[in-house]
């Protein structure tokens, strides 16, 4: 498996774990804000193979805990159930971050006991989505189907936004709030613009703003918190 970029630690990717995040090229969305553009194509020159992988975690073990799984969107790679499994062999626990579009993946994964963390991205709410991940006539059934595997708790997990001032305003929150109600951990996360983001004059909301969005979304779920702010 091709792997496009690795962050050999990390205290922030994996709640509770010293960890390394592994970037997988390939995704099946185009949103404009999204921070490693550089990563939508699978095709892009690998940075290290997976035998390099394990030996770079043959080497962390007693330093690392988990290894991240991100993008792109890690569920496109049909390899990754295999490199999983000889990961967890290893003695590492996994975390997979996901745009929710792969549903039965998800599912085979987390029931095959291959992960112990999804983090799944929740773009915008469901009239907004399309305009949302640059894919106007996105169906949407996929990503609900994910969300209300993880709502089933078969797996500890987190839904987040990354909130971004041209694409979400109170009732973007309000219909997420609904949307993901019940949900056991939710997060607004900070846009911040760099150079990897293709689209230029985006921007992040107010700080003011943001804390208005999270007193919307609070009731909704059992714990919300503010990311980068």
């Amino acid at each position: 498996m091709k792997i496009h970029g690795l962050m050999k630690m990390t205290l922030l990717d994996f709640p509770g774990m010293v960890a390394c995040t592994v970037f997988l090229g390939g995704c099946d969305m185009r949103c404009p804000f999204c921070h490693n553009s550089e990563l939508l194509d699978m095709n892009a020159p690998a940075e290290m193979e997976e035998a390099e992988l394990y030996e770079f975690l043959s080497k962390r073990r007693g330093l690392l805990d988990g290894v991240v799984f991100t993008g792109g969107e890690p569920l496109l790679r049909k390899e990754l159930p295999e490199v999983m499994a000889k990961i967890r062999e290893m003695g590492f626990k996994i975390k997979l971050d996901t745009n929710g579009n792969h549903p039965d993946r998800l599912k085979a994964i987390v029931e095959a006991g291959l992960v112990d963390y999804v983090a799944m991205d929740i773009k915008n709410s469901p009239d907004k989505y399309g305009i949302t991940i640059g894919i106007p006539e996105f169906d949407i059934s996929n990503v609900k189907k994910s969300v209300e595997y993880l709502l089933s708790g078969k797996v500890p997990y987190e839904f987040r936004t990354t909130v971004v001032r041209q694409f979400h305003d109170e009732d973007s929150m309000r219909d997420i709030g609904r949307w993901i109600s019940g949900a056991d951990r939710y997060y607004l996360q900070e846009f911040v613009d760099r150079e990897t983001v293709k689209y230029n004059g985006l921007e992040a909301c107010s700080g003011d703003q943001m804390n208005t969005f999270l007193e919307i979304v609070k009731p909704c779920v059992k714990e919300a918190a503010l990311r980068g702010v």
